[in-house]
């Protein structure tokens, strides 16, 4: 069994879900290597794009279930207040 790391929602407050940590960690990294600092910020599409060059191949072939993780990822960090997210429409999120 793989190494798993509690992450928070939130949407849904006092709650954690386990996931896989390696694919958690190189996510994060990837979002807080590419999201803007300041708003406007950017679009999940757009930090989904930006993040996957700088995910490995060997957790992420071709991207394979990158979306997934980007909002598990944008959704934890949004919870611990690393990220804000903006009420735009589409929405934009950027580092706290």
């Amino acid at each position: 069994m793989s190494d798993k790391i509690a992450v928070e929602n939130i949407n849904t407050p006092g709650k954690t879900t386990n996931v896989d940590k390696a694919k958690y960690l190189a996510m994060k990294d990837a979002m807080l290597a590419t999201l803007p600092k300041a708003a406007p910020g950017m679009t999940a599409s757009e930090a989904k794009d930006a993040a996957k060059p700088h995910l490995p191949e060997v957790l992420f072939p071709e991207g394979a279930t990158s979306g997934w993780w980007q909002k598990c990822v944008q959704l934890d960090l949004e919870a611990k207040g690393v990220v804000i997210r903006e009420a735009t429409k589409p929405l934009r999120f950027h580092l706290a």
